[in-house]
């Protein structure tokens, strides 16, 4: 699956994502570039900064991490209604 380039929004506007375990729909680099096309980033590790984390299938200690930490974890589901909306 392959997206243009172009700025489609900024529903995700100064947030931070993490992406753990293994998304079903996206590859990383497609959820990493539909978070930066609406003006998110994403980054390689949990941090008090993070807004989002998404995990997929096993996802480990990203996950526990953003759970000790009290930062929200969304779904590839929660993620697409998210998407849908911006």
């Amino acid at each position: 699956m392959t997206f243009k380039k172009e700025n489609v929004g900024d529903i995700f506007s100064g947030m931070t994502f993490v992406l753990t375990g293994t998304l079903s729909k996206y590859t990383r680099d497609e959820a990493k570039e539909i978070i930066e096309k609406r003006n998110g980033k994403v980054s390689e590790s949990v941090s008090k900064k993070t807004t989002y984390v998404l995990a997929g299938e096993k996802s480990g200690s990203k996950e526990i991490k953003a759970r000790e930490l009290g930062i929200k974890i969304i779904s590839e589901n929660d993620f697409d209604k998210m998407i849908a909306n911006s």
